[in-house]
């Protein structure tokens, strides 16, 4: 005899096809029900996540994005419409999500996570789900998780791969035992720099939806010490073993990490630094139509150097610029503009230049998808 409360007739009718699974089966119903979830990120990942977590009936999920709907987001993320742009997007999911499944209570935290606020709000939550793009985001749900003695179900995409996983630091590894330092700022281009295929994010999504369920049932083997890689282009999974570290300053033998501390700084981002000059794509073609003489330096990847170029550009990835900062010595004291895509990598690569005593250096407002729409719309936009 059990004192589960039962499910009432429309519950019944709703999870049927869970209900008939021997393996899932009522209790399994009752404790998805029962259940708290906390996703980071309405975005790529977080649109699918939250539709079938709400549609298995997690009793209550936080949406946590202080983001707005924007056109480029509707090639993947599927909860959004052409009528949502400019709208926030959580409320736009909570609304979707409401209507979607009634039992589901929606919480929406319209904020940008921080080392103030997570710990408070982690603790309200059962498992986080981790569906964000950023080095910061992630060491920073990986740390709470870890004081907080809470999972976390990590997915990551870019391009036309992803990965997958669960880090719980009392049964295996955390973050920090796979990636114990971030990479260097700009490294690693954002989905808005790299591209996504759109379908990849859905994907990479039901992994961690299913490992979410898994949890909070208890059914079958979870991801915790293994991590799934899918790779679209060639329709192939890999699985890799992953190992506690014992030096894992959060989760270790002699753990040195006990509170929340300042993640941009530790990725490399913001601080104390010069003031960045920018100047416009139209600036830039008129200098050069004048005669001025000036280096125009391309720190995009080689393969987005191949589609589309400024002609007469020097390129030298943000990724390899400390280690070949040399090859610019005539140019220490002469101007320098810097450009990528769209001015992220090129502003870390001017403070790159500047912490290294380059005198002259401007970012390129807009990188190259500026200068196609302003100045030349031969250069391919991508």
């Amino acid at each position: 005899m059990t004192s589960t409360p039962p499910l009432r007739p429309d519950q019944f009718e709703r999870y049927r096809r869970h209900l008939n699974l021997p393996q899932f089966g009522f209790e399994g119903q009752r404790s998805v029900l029962d259940g708290s979830v906390l996703l980071l990120g309405a975005g790529g990942l977080g649109s699918p996540l939250a539709q079938y977590l709400a549609a298995a009936g997690v009793g209550r999920l936080g949406l946590v994005d202080d983001d707005v709907v924007d056109a480029s987001n509707l090639q993947r993320q599927v909860l959004y419409t052409t009528a949502d742009i400019g709208a926030p997007k959580v409320e736009v999911a909570a609304a979707r999500l409401r209507a979607m499944n009634p039992d589901v209570e929606v919480r929406e935290h319209r904020l940008r996570l921080s080392s103030a606020n997570a710990l408070e709000l982690f603790a309200d939550y059962d498992i986080v789900v981790d569906g964000t793009d950023n080095f910061p985001t992630r060491y920073l749900s990986n740390d709470a998780c870890v004081i907080l003695g809470k999972p976390n179900v990590h997915g990551a995409i870019f391009r036309f791969e992803g990965q997958a996983t669960v880090f719980d630091a009392r049964r295996g590894p955390c973050y920090r035992c796979l990636f114990p330092e971030p990479p260097p700022p700009g490294a690693v281009p954002s989905c808005a720099e790299g591209g996504v295929l759109g379908v990849l994010p859905g994907i990479v999504a039901m992994i961690q939806a299913t490992e979410t369920i898994k949890l909070l049932t208890g059914l079958g083997e979870s991801l915790v010490g293994r991590l799934v890689q899918y790779d679209a282009l060639d329709m192939r999974f890999s699985e890799f073993q992953l190992q506690k570290d014992p030096a894992c300053p959060a989760c270790g033998e002699s753990p040195t990490l006990s509170e929340l501390i300042d993640y941009d700084h530790f990725c490399g981002i913001g601080g104390a630094e010069t003031a960045l000059v920018e100047t416009s794509a139209t600036e830039v073609a008129k200098r050069r139509g004048q005669g001025d003489a000036f280096l125009l330096l391309d720190v995009r990847e080689p393969d987005e150097f191949e589609r589309a170029r400024i002609e007469g550009s020097t390129l030298i990835p943000l990724g390899e610029l400390g280690d070949r900062v040399g090859e610019l010595a005539d140019w220490k004291d002469r101007p320098i503009v810097v450009h990528c895509k769209s001015g992220g990598r090129s502003a870390d690569a001017c403070r790159l230049l500047q912490e290294r005593g380059f005198t002259d250096v401007a970012n390129l407002s807009g990188g190259i998808e500026a200068w196609s729409l302003t100045v030349d719309p031969e250069v391919p936009r991508y």
